[in-house]
Order: structure tokens, then sequence, then C-alpha cells
């Protein structure tokens, strides 16, 4: 049987956004310059929209109820010292602009974006949680 949080991101798949069925079908099946990403992948509490495990970055969707919220700040600083990186778009942006959505995770799984930013609202990870 399945547990409570494998429940929860099955929920999650069959309850997404447009913006995440958008996002999914560009980078599944290795589609985005071959890297390998999940959906509602688990990292301690949190279930985060997508990621791609084999170079630590989390891809977070947001729709205006995360505007200004602090849940995602302490999310984000979670999974940032868990060793993944996390990049955040507003839902707005994937429908409208995909292509600077895409190049901009690109950007960041091939080490051309770095630094925090908060205009892309790219956040680097920190040391790993003991």
């Amino acid at each position: 049987m399945p547990n409570i949080s494998t429940q929860y991101a099955r929920a999650l798949r069959r309850n997404e956004t447009d913006a995440e069925k958008m996002l999914w079908r560009e980078i599944r099946n290795r589609n985005l310059n071959g890297f390998k990403f999940v959906r509602q992948y688990p990292i301690g509490p949190y279930i985060t929209d997508f990621a791609c495990r084999e170079k630590a970055l989390v891809v977070e969707l947001d729709g205006a109820q995360h505007a200004e919220n602090i849940r995602d700040v302490e999310r984000t600083r979670y999974i940032n010292r868990t060793g993944f990186s996390v990049i955040r778009f507003w839902n707005e942006e994937v429908l409208r602009e995909p292509d600077d959505v895409l190049e901009t995770i690109v950007a960041i799984l091939e080490g051309r974006l770095k630094e925090a930013c908060n205009t892309t609202r790219f956040h680097p990870a920190t040391e790993q949680i003991q």
C-alpha cells in the first residue's frame, strides 16, 4: 500500500495546473537537453513540483497565492540546505514566456546561472542538513 506522501503526490499530479501541464510536456522524457526530471518529488516534509536529481535542481511553479508567502521562503531554505537549488516561476510566466522559462532552467543545469537572484527567483543550494 502506498504511503501518505506517495498518495498526496499522485493527487497533485491528477490536479496539476495548466502551467504544470505545459512545463511537464517540455521537460519530461529527457526532452530538455537530455536532463531527466521527475514530478512531485519529496524532499523532507515537502513535495516539490519538479526536480532534476542529477543536477540537484528543484523547479517550483507558483500561483498568486504564493506572493510574499513566508512559508515558501522557509520551504526554499530547507530545500537549499538539503543540497538542492530552487528556481521559482510564476504560472503566468510559464504560460506566456515558455521559451524564456526553459532557457533559464537550461542555464542553471549547464552552470551558466549560479548566483542567487531575486529577479529570476533563483536560490542556489547551501550546505546540506546533517
